[in-house]
């Protein structure tokens, strides 16, 4: 089951998140193979279409960080007040099934930019 965090954005500001994983032993998590997918909309609702991708990166494979990120001009496109979003691994398994794990979900709260 996903972990649920809320973040707060500026309106015309570059943004990133870096998440740290580990696995249930609490060592950090090997993303070896792995794949990192994120997406922001302002509602559940909203099609596939109307949401934003966030730039992702598995910094550190071994190490267990992904780092997910959105440029000023992404973030000023969008409208103030809240949204939702989801950051999911995926893997191809022994059997070349694609596996998809939701990691982290949540809201986002964008703040007005007023320059």
């Amino acid at each position: 089951m996903a972990q649920f965090q809320e973040f707060t954005f500026d309106q015309g500001a570059d943004t990133s998140i870096e998440l740290h994983l580990v696995d249930k032993n609490g060592a950090a998590k090997n993303l070896t193979g792995y794949s990192v997918a994120a997406k922001v909309k302002k509602n559940y609702a909203d099609s596939a279409g109307e949401a934003t991708s966030f730039t992702t990166n598995i910094t550190s494979a071994t190490g267990g960080i992904v780092v997910c990120s959105l440029t000023n001009a992404q973030t000023a496109a969008f409208r103030t007040g809240k949204h939702v979003y989801d950051i999911e691994l995926s893997f191809n398994d022994s059997s070349g099934n694609t596996i998809i794990e939701r990691i982290l979900e949540g809201r986002i709260q964008v703040t007005p930019q007023v320059t």
